[in-house]
């Protein structure tokens, strides 16, 4: 990635390793991107449930507050089974409009000033639910999102990764009739025993249309999913990746390449992925030289967006203003951005980092 050369090598700049940072108000003031969001992760108890009743879909929990009690997890199973339930109450392109706009203005109060977000249309499409009506509602929000917000964004079509390859590749197909709503392809969904070259063909197929593409490894799977995504899948950025500190020549390997991370530490910790934020990895990978970003994943579930996944870093782990201001922006570097957008979101954050005292 041309411009992302140098994306982790000023790890700590503005004050030392593991030194609290000084302003408080830094986090607010920063212009971020967010580039591992789910959509239908954004989907809070209250929503669920008005539109669980616009739609007449019955779920098993009786109010918001139900609801959110749910949302204690084990492990990345435990939430997929909550998530797909949350799915349900989607049934119109005025359901998905409404999702995705409730995201777009929360993200833009935190500063957000880009992103690019996953959906499932295989979570969909197997209810019975148009592709076009999935396509068109996110689609409609996002062009809304950029003339009233001024948020540019892009999006990710996911394949489901614990579902057949053969599952995928026809989702593909029919996605093709929507190509120019896309960036990218990803791959989510349970990691454990469904590795990334299980989907190698409808990856290379995606990349021959010109999708970028990206993949969710090394979360809950070992880092060998990681080393697969990139040789086989032929990602551009690994989604968590967490668990390649646990292979020494795969993370000289991704510093050498820059191969941006998108690591989501609230999302890690609620899935037990690490016992708690105090350690977590994630500012070790970042002074280790990884051009890693900060993301929420599915924040409705797990109670942060990336505001509050930036100041759990400095609370938990005591990140400086000078990893603050790295990571994002690590978060514009690791962008499908066209250079003179990406160009212009990093002069913002240079100016807010000037007036912070950070540069």
């Amino acid at each position: 990635m041309d411009d992302a050369t140098t994306a982790g090598s000023r790890p700590g700049a503005g004050g030392q390793p593991g030194a609290r940072g000084a302003h408080d108000d830094l986090v607010a003031a920063l212009p971020k991107a967010e580039l591992h969001l789910h959509i239908e992760g954004t989907l809070e108890p209250e929503m669920a449930v008005e539109l669980a009743t616009r739609n007449g879909v019955a779920i098993p929990y009786p109010s918001a507050e139900a609801l959110r009690r749910a949302y204690v997890f084990e492990d990345l199973q435990s939430f997929l089974d909550v998530y797909y339930t949350g799915c349900s109450v989607l049934v119109t392109d005025d359901d998905f409009y409404d999702l995705t706009m409730a995201y777009l203005r929360r993200a833009r109060s935190q500063n957000v000033r880009h992103v690019e977000m996953y959906f499932d249309p295989q979570s969909h499409t197997t209810r019975g639910i148009p592709l076009a009506t999935v396509v068109e509602g996110i689609s409609r929000a996002l062009a809304d999102g950029r003339d009233e917000l001024g948020m540019s964004s892009g999006l990710i079509l996911s394949f489901l990764r614990h579902l057949s390859a053969e599952e995928a590749a026809a989702t593909l197909d029919d996605a093709l009739a929507y190509r120019d709503a896309f960036v990218a392809v990803g791959l989510d969904s349970s990691e454990v025993g469904n590795p990334p070259e299980k989907f190698r063909d409808v990856f290379a197929r995606a990349r021959q249309a010109g999708l970028q593409a990206v993949a969710h490894a090394g979360e809950e799977g070992p880092p060998s999913y990681i080393v697969q995504a990139l040789d086989i899948l032929g990602v551009r950025r690994v989604d968590h990746g967490v668990r390649c500190m646990e292979d020494g020549a795969l993370v000289e390997r991704l510093v050498a390449e820059q191969v941006p991370l998108t690591v989501c530490p609230i999302s890690n910790v609620k899935l037990r992925v690490f016992p708690s934020l105090a350690e977590h990895n994630v500012l070790a990978m970042l002074r280790r030289g990884l051009c890693v970003t900060v993301n929420s994943d599915d924040p409705a579930y797990f109670g942060g967006y990336v505001e509050e996944n930036y100041r759990a870093l400095q609370a938990a782990l005591g990140a400086t203003d000078g990893d603050l201001v790295q990571l994002a922006r690590n978060s514009f570097t690791a962008s499908f951005l066209e250079e003179g957008a990406r160009s212009e979101y990093l002069a913002d954050l240079d100016e807010v980092a000037r007036r912070f005292g950070v540069l």
